[in-house]
C-alpha cells in the first residue's frame, strides 16, 4: 500500500499560496516494505538523534550542576526556579517563532536551511558555554544553546515524512531515539571520565574539565549531523523554490488556513490537546530531574549516574515500543505511557527522597521516555498532510513547547511559594490526567 493511500484524507482549507504536490516524487522513492531492513536515508536520519542527544544529555546531568555551583559562587540557592524560569525562556522563544518558521520551510528545498540554522546557534553556543562565565551570562548562552537544538529538531522532526512511509514512522522514530540514548552514551561518559580523572590525569580543573565537555558535546552533536546533511532531500513541499516569494508573503494566511483545518479535524485537534499536556510531563521531568535531586540533597555523582543508566534502559525500550506500536497501535502505547508517567510522577513526588530512589527513577523514567516521545512523533506524522507537514510540526511544536512553558514554570513557581520542591513536581500529575482523559476521547483516525 503506498504512502499516500494511508494518509489522512482530511487535508488543510485552500489558500492564496502555491500549492507543490509531491506525490510523484514520492511514489519514485520505491519505498521499502514495512518490515524491510532500515534504507540508507532512515539511518543517515537516525543518527542526527545520536549527535544532538549528546547535547540533551549534557544539559539534563552536567549543566544544572554546572549551574548551580555557579549560583551558589554568586550567593544564590533556588536551583530549581532558577533552572526552571530559563528553560520556560527558551520554550516561549521555540513556541512563538517556529510555526512562522514552519510555514516557510514548507518552500521546496528550505527546510534544510532553517535546520542548518538553528543546528548551527546551537553548537556555536554549546562551545560558548565553555567560556569563563557568570551565572547570568551562562544561562543566557544556555537559552540560546537549547533554542538552536529546538529549533534543529522541528525541522528534523518534519523530515521523517520524507524518509519513510506511513508504515514504517513508527519503526524508524523509535529507532531514532533510541540510538540517540545509547550514542549519546559515548561521549557523556568520556565527558564524565574528563570531569572526574582529568584533574588528576592533566593537573586542571574540575571547572575547566566541566567547560572542556562542552566542546567534545558541540564536536560529537556536528560529526553526526553531516550524514542528514549531506543526504537529505525534501519530497514533500507546498510550493516549489521559484515561488518562494509568494509562498511566503502568503505564511500567515497559510497559518490561519492551518490553524482552522486543525480545528475541523475532530481527531487531530484532540491528540494536540492530550500531547500538550502530556509531553509537558515528560519535558518537565527531563529537564528539572537533577536541579530536582540536587535540591534534595542527592550527591552529583549518584546524579549523573542514574540519568546514564536511564540512557542504556531507554536504548531498548524505545525500539521494543515501536515494535508493540506495530501491534497494538501507535495512540494504544502513547496511553500506556501516560499512564505509566502518572504513577512516575507520584513517585517522585511521595518517595524521591534519597539517591536509591532517584535510581529507581531513573528506571522508571528510561521505560517509557523515548516510546513517547517516538511514538507522538511518527503518529503526529501519519494524521497530517505531507506537502505541509512542516508547517503542521510548527502548530506541534507550538503545543510542545508551550506545554513545557507550562510545566517549568509552574514547578518553579509552586516550589518558590511553598518551599518545597516535592509540591511542584506533584502538580504534573494534573496535566497527565487531563491527557489521559483527552487520549480515551479520542478516535484514532490511523485505525480503521
Amino acid at each position: 500500500m503506498s504512502e499516500r493511500a494511508t494518509a489522512p484524507t482530511t487535508a488543510p482549507a485552500a489558500t492564496s499560496a502555491p500549492v507543490a504536490s509531491a506525490a510523484s516524487a514520492a511514489s519514485a522513492e520505491n519505498l521499502p516494505e514495512p518490515n524491510a531492513k532500515l534504507t540508507t536515508r532512515e539511518k543517515k536520519w537516525i543518527v542526527y538523534d545520536v549527535g544532538n542527544s549528546a547535547f540533551v544529555m549534557l544539559s539534563t546531568a552536567v549543566v544544572p550542576i554546572y549551574a548551580n555551583s555557579l549560583l551558589q559562587s554568586a550567593g544564590q540557592s533556588n536551583i530549581v526556579s532558577t533552572w526552571g524560569y530559563a528553560q520556560t525562556i527558551a520554550s516561549l522563544i521555540i513556541a512563538v517563532m517556529m510555526p512562522v518558521l514552519g510555514s516557510m520551510a514548507d518552500v521546496q528545498g528550505m527546510k534544510v536551511k532553517f535546520f542548518t540554522g538553528f543546528f548551527l546557534t546551537g553548537v556555536v553556543a554549546c562551545c560558548a558555554m565553555a567560556l569563563p562565565l557568570s551565572w547570568l551570562i551562562f544561562l543566557v548562552v544556555c537559552i540560546l544553546a537549547t533554542v538552536g537544538l529546538n529549533g534543529s529538531l522541528t525541522f528534523y522532526d518534519s523530515m521523517l515524512v520524507d524518509i519513510t512511509s506511513n508504515e514504517r514512522m513508527d519503526r524508524v522514530s523509535s529507532h531514532g531515539f533510541a540510538w540517540g540514548y545509547i550514542g549519546s552514551t559515548i561521549p557523556f561518559i568520556a565527558c564524565i571520565a574528563l570531569i572526574f580523572g582529568g584533574p588528576s590525569l592533566f593537573g586542571w580543573s574540575t571547572v575547566a574539565c566541566t567547560r572542556a565537555s562542552f566542546v567534545i558535546t558541540a564536536l560529537w552533536w556536528v560529526a553526526f549531523t553531516i550524514p542528514l546533511l549531506t543526504s537529505y532531500k525534501q519530497v514533500h513541499y507546498r510550493a516549489t523554490a521559484g515561488q518562494t516569494g509568494e509562498a511566503i508573503r502568503g505564511t500567515f494566511a497559510e497559518l490561519g488556513s492551518t490553524f482552522r483545518a486543525i480545528r475541523k479535524n475532530k481527531p487531530l485537534w484532540m491528540f494536540m490537546i492530550a500531547f500538550f499536556f502530556y509531553i509537558d510531563a515528560v519535558n518537565t521531568v527531563i529537564s528539572m530531574s537533577t536541579s530536582y535531586g540536587t535540591q534534595l540533597g542527592i550527591d552529583s555523582t549518584h546524579l549523573v549516574m542514574a540519568l546514564l543508566i536511564t540512557q542504556f534502559v531507554a536504548f531498548p525500550s524505545a525500539i521494543a515500543y515501536g515494535k508493540l506500536a506495530g501491534r497494538f497501535g501507535a495512540k494504544t502505547m502513547i496511553t500506556t505511557a501516560v499512564i505509566a508517567y502518572i504513577c512516575i510522577v507520584l513517585f517522585a513526588a511521595f518517595f524521591l527522597r534519597s539517591a536509591t530512589e532517584f535510581w529507581i527513577l531513573a528506571i522508571l523514567v528510561g521505560l517509557f521516555q523515548g516510546g513517547i516521545q517516538a511514538l507522538s512523533r511518527s503518529y503526529y506524522g501519519k494524521i497530517i498532510p505531507k506537502n505541509r507537514a512542516n508547517e503542521y510540526y510548527g502548530f506541534y511544536d507550538i503545543f510542545g513547547k508551550t506545554a513545557s512553558i507550562i510545566g517549568t514554570f509552574l514547578v518553579a513557581t509552586t516550589t518558590s511559594l511553598t518551599g518545597n520542591a516535592s509540591v511542584g513536581v506533584l502538580s504534573i500529575a494534573i496535566l497527565l490526567i487531563v491527557a489521559l482523559i483527552f487520549l480515551l476521547l479520542q478516535k484514532d483516525p490511523t485505525r480503521k
